[in-house]
């Protein structure tokens, strides 16, 4: 679920949910809560703390499942009908395949957009939970992003993988029979780009930040620019406040530039 803007808390959300006298399973109402409680702390995670990793499943599956924010102690299969789809690790082996995955994190050099996808992947098929492994996976996926881009805070990607759940799940299952994440690495990265071209189209942009605006210009920029470049993407900017948006790129070290006025150049780092 995604919490546009984390605006709301868990006692506002009670409270709505108490005064509308919504009528529906406690069950569907406490993952709504939990839902909320685990995204409003969406800043406090540490993407590549497995400690971290645990808190967030233990806010999210609270009151649904025994002992949440611990592993599965038994052996679990995802079946489709009458077919067995996905046999996953044995428990004893968790532990140290989540470890293995979060050391992935730490150490490797990939794109954090790349390595997002493959966390999110691995997650899938360690199925390290009785519950919820879905859950933590699309929204660990955006703690990890958040890492390098604030602004992933604020994209709908939970949204577009709602709309092609069964894509999704087919090609999870598509990759697990091809032994390699390729296909949903390429499936993520699309949906990816369709949270960034929405954001881009918002007529609001009420809730980007400067360093939102430099984090989500960057995703989309590898190459030279200039603030003409910059400016295409935020319609809604004055010169002046591309200016200093570009100024504060500059002092944070995430482009370098040359040339004077009108003539610069920068060039991303």
């Amino acid at each position: 679920m995604q919490i546009e803007g984390n605006t709301l808390t868990v006692e506002q959300v009670t409270a709505i949910i108490e005064n509308k006298k919504i009528l529906g399973p406690e069950k569907d109402i406490q993952e709504v809560r939990n839902a909320i409680e685990a995204y409003h702390a969406i800043s406090d995670y540490t993407y590549d703390s497995l400690t971290s990793f645990l808190e967030a499943h233990k806010k999210l599956m609270n009151r649904l499942v025994d002992q949440p924010g611990s592993f599965r102690k038994s052996g679990v299969g995802i079946i489709k009908g009458s077919r067995i789809e996905h046999v996953a690790p044995p428990p004893e082996n968790i532990p140290h395949l989540m470890n293995d995955l979060f050391n992935y994190l730490k150490n490797d050099e990939a794109p954090v957009l790349i390595k997002s996808c493959v966390f999110h992947y691995e997650l899938e098929f360690i199925h390290p939970f009785m519950d919820g492994n879905g859950r933590m996976g699309r929204l660990w996926q955006t703690v990890i992003l958040m890492s390098r881009y604030p602004v992933f805070q604020y994209l709908p990607i939970e949204t577009f993988i709602s709309k092609t759940q069964r894509d999704y799940y087919e090609i999870l299952a598509a990759c697990d029979n091809a032994g390699h994440s390729t296909a949903f690495i390429t499936y993520m990265l699309q949906l990816i780009q369709q949270s960034l071209d929405q954001v881009l189209q918002s007529t609001s942009p009420v809730h980007m930040s400067q360093e939102d605006r430099l984090a989500l210009f960057l995703t989309q920029q590898n190459e030279p620019f200039t603030r003409k470049d910059y400016m295409l993407m935020f319609r809604f900017l004055s010169s002046a406040t591309a200016s200093r948006d570009l100024k504060a790129g500059l002092d944070k070290g995430l482009f370098s530039k040359h040339g004077d006025k009108n003539q610069t150049i920068y060039n991303p780092i």
